[in-house]
């Protein structure tokens, strides 16, 4: 699983052509703002926080308008002709001021270094490219996409009027009382006695909504889950929200209002922090809810980097025109604080490169046409997650038994589902987005959002550590976190995930290039981490999740969290099998390992040492729990094999022949080395579940495997601090009678 995809690929972006000054020489584009000090007002402070530029579109109440036209189109005709070309501007351009950031992006493009390119600068073949942008959703990303935005940037005074009747068009909706929850969150100034409280980690979670059937969002704080309180398009910019309204109408969708995605997105737009660790993934046939969950993060990651760039953009101007106030305003605290440390605002954890190829490809998609004329890298991208070697084992394709003869095994679809493509589970690649292009694999100083594995990013950590030269500040300034397909991580390695965590949003070690004089005050002060929203989203919850949102997630603006009841999947053990349930008692979470091996050399094996019966499966979740029970067997001689995530394919194969020909006693399973095989073991005649596995549909596949035996008898140890576990499998109601019954032992047949 963790071999990385060493293959070059040719990329897919066509060389943009530079404009050429009269002198001959590349002329970088700069954005100047035509001055009318004659008719100008001057800027009020509420401009410099309102809303995004474009806000101004979706608020179309009567009374704010009317008043805008009365206030500013008495002023003259410039106004009502500035109006005039809002009311009739497409799609997104709104955004007619290149950010300082991008002013960099202008050199690159019209003459950009072939070292840094490399094999990007290659020319696509016509077919290979239509497919590419097909797949994407890209619209004009092609040549004639490229001329429409040198023709659109060689058009700055359009772009400049209108900038000046959305400024005043801002200070009418501010005065409306329709601000951002963009503005609300990050112009929060935090008190000491707010860190002190959050320090301490005490969440008391006091209202409740009910959510999906058996599930109800609770949450810290104020209820704010009211449909009343709904901002006219829902807090999107109203670029991004026309453009997913369109998406949404033209594959079916008829109430957006309702749809399981808007209402995720209210959650997201509050800036709290989210655990929803029920969520039905595509590779069980949850394609709706899954897609539903991630179009929302996407859209919630898109406007907050959309509105971070624009309030930038806007106090750049703002600044130049007027040098001496700003810097007054500056110095005294004021509104033009608006930078991190560094540039990248959101990170998105995922645990293999074909889910990170589904995200991004969404991603894409969902951006407005308009901020994707171009899309560089999409050919390299494309080949490097979207392709790679199917998933296979060989020698499990083909299981020979005793008598010679080759069985096919199959895969359940869950299983082709989640590895069809390129199931990599290392990588990390930057994504910048500028005024009319969206970059892959650009430089993550660069970058407004980052797409990794945990692994991916460990290395990168790995690698600062080791090398002076190195570092990962580019974590400093992370204000979104997103941990998406948690359970499949926690197959991974979960201590991953608490690592780079732990690196996020701390002091950098050097400047970057940033200006230091409008940092926002409370990066300065270290507090940076109580402003990070951090939303964790998976199949299955365990103590390491919960330990991670309980620890690691300080937000300020509190938590929701999902919280289901559960029905059990005992219906789906097919075969009449006796489930003999044993708790052992263990005073803490801490001691509870020790306690379970204790029962089990106690109780448990005597019964396997004295029995002449073989084909004794033992089944074990966690890597240190099977290695215990192997040193064990191995003080005991006892005659077992071993079947682990670790363990080498020949070996594997060598185990499963043994333990089926009854030449090795009992086999030791883990459920890694289920989650990442499948394998169908044959020759079980007794089931030991050591401990439950975390992915319930691995308890019948397992206890199904019994078929043909003789006893048809499965034992489970248990302990109240497996109660989450034991839910998902028995259901709540049992599990809880389970837990605090006076008896011990429960059976189910």
């Amino acid at each position: 699983m963790g071999k990385r995809n060493r293959q070059k690929h040719a990329g897919f972006k066509k060389p943009k052509t530079p404009e050429i000054a009269e002198d001959g020489g590349i002329l970088r584009k700069k954005n100047k703002v035509k001055e009318h000090t004659s008719q100008r007002i001057s800027p009020d402070r509420a401009e410099l926080s309102s809303v995004d530029d474009d806000d101004a579109a979706a608020y179309k109440e009567p009374t704010a308008y009317h008043n805008l036209l009365v206030t500013l189109g008495s002023g003259g005709k410039y106004f009502s002709d500035a109006y005039r070309r809002r009311q009739r501007e497409e799609e997104g351009k709104s955004d007619s001021e290149e950010n300082e950031y991008d002013d960099s992006d202008s050199l690159s493009e019209s003459g950009q270094d072939d070292s840094e390119r490399g094999s990007d600068d290659e020319s696509p073949k016509v077919d290979a490219w239509e497919s590419i942008t097909e797949k994407f959703g890209v619209v004009g990303a092609g040549e004639d996409g490229e001329d429409a935005e040198m023709e659109n940037d060689l058009d700055t005074s359009e772009s400049e009027q209108e900038y000046e009747s959305q400024v005043h068009f801002n200070a009418a909706v501010e005065a409306s009382g329709c601000v951002s929850s963009y503005t609300v969150h990050l112009g929060h100034q935090i008190s000491k006695g707010e860190v002190d409280e959050l320090s301490k980690k005490r969440w008391k979670y006091k209202w409740e909504v009910s959510a999906a059937e058996n599930c109800k969002w609770v949450g810290t704080g104020e209820c704010f889950m009211k449909d009343d309180n709904l901002k006219p398009g829902y807090g999107l910019k109203p670029s991004l929200y026309r453009h997913r309204l369109n998406i949404y109408e033209t594959s079916g969708g008829s109430d957006f209002h309702m749809s399981k995605e808007r209402l995720f997105f209210s959650l997201c737009n509050s800036y709290r922090d989210i655990l929803n660790c029920s969520k039905r993934p595509f590779y069980h046939k949850g394609h709706g809810e899954d897609s539903s969950t991630m179009d929302a993060y996407i859209m919630h990651s898109l406007n907050h980097i959309f509105r971070t760039r624009d309030l930038v953009t806007r106090n750049d101007t703002k600044m130049a025109k007027h040098q001496e106030t700003a810097k007054n305003e500056i110095l005294s605290g004021g509104e033009f604080l608006d930078h991190g440390f560094t540039r990248p605002k959101v990170l998105i954890l995922l645990p293999l490169r074909n889910i990170a190829f589904r995200v991004v490809k969404r991603l894409i998609q969902l951006t407005p046409t308009n901020h994707k004329v171009n899309v560089e890298s999409l050919g390299r991208f494309s080949d490097d997650f979207g392709a790679g070697e199917a998933h296979d084992n060989e020698d499990d394709e083909v299981f020979q038994d005793v008598r010679g003869s080759g069985q096919k095994s199959s895969k359940p679809t869950d299983f082709r589902a989640l590895f069809d493509g390129n199931p990599d589970d290392h990588f990390m690649v930057g994504i910048k987005f500028t005024r009319k292009s969206i970059k892959l694999y650009s430089d993550f100083y660069t970058s407004d959002m980052i797409v990794a594995s945990p692994l991916g990013l460990i290395t990168k950590i790995g690698e600062a550590e080791r090398e002076k030269e190195k570092d990962v500040d580019y974590l400093s300034s992370i204000e979104i976190l997103i941990v998406d397909h948690a359970d499949v991580i926690a197959m991974q390695n979960w201590s991953h995930v608490n690592t780079v965590v732990e690196k996020l949003n701390c002091l950098p070690s050097k400047q970057h290039g940033m200006d230091v004089m409008r940092m926002r005050q409370w990066y300065l002060d270290g507090y940076a981490r109580f402003y990070r929203q951090s939303i964790v989203l998976g199949y299955f919850l365990n103590p390491d999740m919960n330990a991670l949102f309980n620890h690691h997630c300080l937000n300020y603006e509190g938590k929701v969290k999902l919280v289901s009841v559960y029905k059990g999947i005992l219906p789906k053990v097919l075969i009449q099998a006796r489930q003999i349930y044993e708790r052992f008692d263990a005073d803490s979470i801490a001691e509870a390992d020790d306690a379970r091996l204790e029962h089990f050399t106690k109780k448990v094996f005597p019964k396997i040492k004295d029995s002449i019966q073989g084909g004794i499966m033992l089944f074990i979740s966690s890597y240190f729990e099977f290695v215990r029970i192997r040193n064990f067997l191995k003080s005991q001689n006892a005659s077992f094999c071993l079947l682990g995530e670790y363990t080498k394919q020949s070996d594997i194969s060598r185990s499963r022949v043994w333990f089926f020909e009854g030449k090795k006693k009992i086999m030791l399973y883990t459920e890694r080395a289920h989650f990442y095989h499948r394998y169908k073991i044959r020759g079980m005649q007794n089931l030991i579940i050591y401990s439950l596995p975390e992915r319930k549909e691995f308890y019948p596949e397992i206890v199904n495997m019994l078929e043909g035996s003789h006893d048809l008898t499965c034992t489970v140890l248990f302990s109240r601090f497996d109660q989450i576990r034991l839910e998902r499998i028995v259901g709540s109601t049992a599990a809880k009678r389970m837990i605090t019954s006076e008896k011990s032992v429960f059976a189910f047949c």
